[in-house]
């Protein structure tokens, strides 16, 4: 597939929240998080409205030039005492639409949250993805991030 040459990063909007929910149920791991129904549950606005209110927090969306959304990431500010009161930033649920996957807008996406943790005074970009998601590991690799944690969960 040829690249996509340019993306537009914007600020998610509320009619965005279905074709974000979409790309995030889009693979084994999503598809047993997320409910993919019709009308699409409250659940997901009402976290979306959470997360608008919460100035450390931003849900992006990439638009391709045909104005369709084909990506999403979210950024997370988090203010600290640790590392000489240093805030980290957090990218979270970084997804693709499957039809324009590895044409580039991941790294656009992952490479906008960089520049803007680093605009925010932010002193390291940290990431999280499933251990089982190796082409997202090796993908994040490429991008200059090393592996320095150990993860652990626990689900409610």
């Amino acid at each position: 597939m040829a690249p996509i040459s340019q993306v537009t990063i914007r600020r998610a909007r509320r009619d965005d929240v279905g074709i974000i929910i979409k790309m995030l149920a889009d693979d084994p791991l999503g598809s047993a998080r997320e409910r993919l129904e019709d009308p699409l549950p409250d659940c997901y606005f009402k976290a979306f409205e959470q997360v608008e209110r919460d100035p450390n927090l931003q849900l992006m969306v990439a638009v391709d030039g045909e104005g369709a959304v084909v990506g999403c990431l979210q950024l997370c500010i988090l203010p600290g005492l640790s590392s000489q009161g240093a805030s980290r930033a957090l990218i979270e649920d970084v997804r693709v639409a499957s039809r324009c996957r590895s044409r580039g807008i991941g790294e656009q996406l992952v490479q906008w949250a960089v520049a803007e943790a680093r605009a925010k005074g932010c002193k390291l970009v940290e990431l999280l993805t499933h251990q089982t998601r190796v082409d997202a590991q090796r993908f994040y690799e490429r991008l200059g991030f090393g592996r320095s944690h150990v993860g652990m969960t626990l689900r409610f």
